[in-house]
């Protein structure tokens, strides 16, 4: 997914990120004026990557304005598999066609220009190429411009016959073609701004691949088999996280390199120094009532008032939320609120008091929504309206899909849920009822449309 002329350079763009975070980090503890320049760094970045994104717009085929590098599961291929093979639809002849290839070649003078001659003579052009060293050999990732009526067979055929070993290939698209750099300073600047952008920063950043937040160890202590460096394991690399715990990433299709986990690690490094964050923009809506209500991102630090709020719930409000014992409604907050998991919504009063939250969570490559409104408080259209912002921050991000877990006697849920006006499927398992509404380019669009996701923006 991410084409480089040299890795240093990406390398450096990162670690320059972690150094100025840890300076900008080191001015907000020590000086009046740290709060501001922290806010100068953040914006810096961020317009680097808003320039960029209009510069992309401008020269056409701009890429989806935040994508998780997620790709339709059609789109998987094993090492040597190329594209065609597995069923997509080779474009038309005289056409071109962009596509991304792995291959492996000789640590040797003249091998990789015995290859890029083969591909020269089949007038493919390679419009990047990055290079990841290993112990024996060379792994080098291209992006590729070929005639449409080549297809990837014949594209690793030719590979192979110039000495490529482990070619894996899948069609490319435009945003494939953003330069570099850019795209790791966005990166940068997202997980800048939010903690919960961490996952899906790492997911952009290494293509279609499962990350799962492990929690640190009950009682304290060091993660089992996990070094501080982080563990790199063929298709598996473990990374220590900020509050603890273990960041596990797999893609199992195609074996990581020594120089992606760096980077991966250098994102979570960056993470780490900047410490806890969420965006603190809020919304003031106005119930059909009358009544006025605030919509603001939720983190650990309303743990406490999540608490009160499961305290004022009736013993069946917090079972259809939680399908389990009522008793152990509160050792779930911990985790719904951390950013690592996700992002959390809080409906609060003009009081202060947190009557609803709504949560948005990471569930490996799958998105959970969860609701919960306090008694007092429901059939206001609080629900349906955490629901529609959770839904558009989901589209924001490239998700194909959102499921909820609830009841079939939580009518409340099931009328949120159609109420998004997307595509359902419903699901019973053991007796629970799973909704899954399904993200197409469409709904996407609906869904922002919509529900505009002003809270984490300002």
């Amino acid at each position: 997914m991410h084409h480089w002329r040299r890795d240093v350079i990406e390398l450096a763009a990162l670690f320059t990120a972690v150094a100025v975070a840890d300076a900008v980090a080191n001015l907000v503890g020590h000086g009046p004026d740290g709060p501001a320049l922290l806010a100068v760094s953040a914006g810096a970045l961020i317009a680097t990557a808003g320039f960029h994104t209009w510069w992309s717009r401008r020269h056409g085929h701009a890429p989806p304005r935040e994508d998780t590098g997620a790709r339709p599961p059609s789109a998987e291929r094993q090492a040597g598999q190329p594209s065609d093979q597995a069923g997509e639809v080779p474009a038309d002849a005289g056409e071109s066609a962009l596509w991304r290839m792995r291959t492996t070649v000789k640590d040797a003078p003249g091998s990789l220009a015995a290859l890029c001659t083969a591909l020269a003579d089949r007038r493919v052009d390679i419009l990047s190429l990055q290079t990841h060293p290993l112990a024996e050999g060379t792994v080098d990732e291209f992006l590729l411009r070929a005639p449409g009526e080549l297809p990837g067979s014949e594209l690793t055929r030719v590979v192979s016959s110039a000495g490529g070993t482990d070619t894996w290939i899948e069609r490319a698209d435009a945003h494939d073609l953003v330069d570099a750099p850019t795209r790791v300073l966005g990166l940068a600047a997202r997980t800048a701004h939010d903690a919960a952008e961490l996952p899906l920063a790492l997911r952009q950043l290494l293509g279609r691949c499962t990350i799962r937040s492990l929690p640190a160890p009950t009682g304290g202590g060091e993660p089992e088999g996990v070094p501080a460096q982080g563990a790199l394991e063929d298709t598996v690399l473990r990374l220590r996280a900020p509050e603890g715990g273990v960041i596990s990433v797999e893609r199992p299709y195609l074996p990581f390199t020594p120089a992606e986990f760096a980077r991966a690690r250098a994102l979570v490094e960056l993470d780490t120094r900047l410490g806890p964050r969420i965006p603190r923009g809020r919304d003031v809506l106005t119930l059909p009532e009358g009544s006025d209500i605030t919509v603001r991102r939720a983190d650990t630090g309303d743990l406490r008032a999540a608490k009160e709020m499961h305290e004022r719930c009736s013993a069946r409000t917090l079972g259809m939320r939680y399908h389990g014992p009522v008793g152990d409604a509160d050792r779930y907050l911990n985790h719904l609120l951390s950013p690592r998991f996700g992002r959390t919504l809080a409906v609060q009063t003009a009081s202060g008091r947190i009557v609803g939250l709504g949560h948005l969570l990471w569930d490996g490559d799958e998105t959970e929504v969860a609701l919960l409104v306090e008694d007092a408080w429901q059939r206001r259209g609080i629900g349906a309206e955490l629901l529609g912002r959770l839904v558009a921050m989901a589209a924001e991000t490239g998700c194909e899909s959102v499921y909820a877990v609830t009841q079939a006697s939580n009518t409340g849920m099931v009328a949120a849920m159609r109420g998004l006006g997307l595509p359902l499927d419903y699901q019973i398992e053991e007796g629970t009822l799973v909704i899954t509404a399904r993200l197409d380019a469409a709904g996407r669009a609906r869904a922002r449309l919509r529900h505009g996701e002003r809270i984490g923006k300002e």
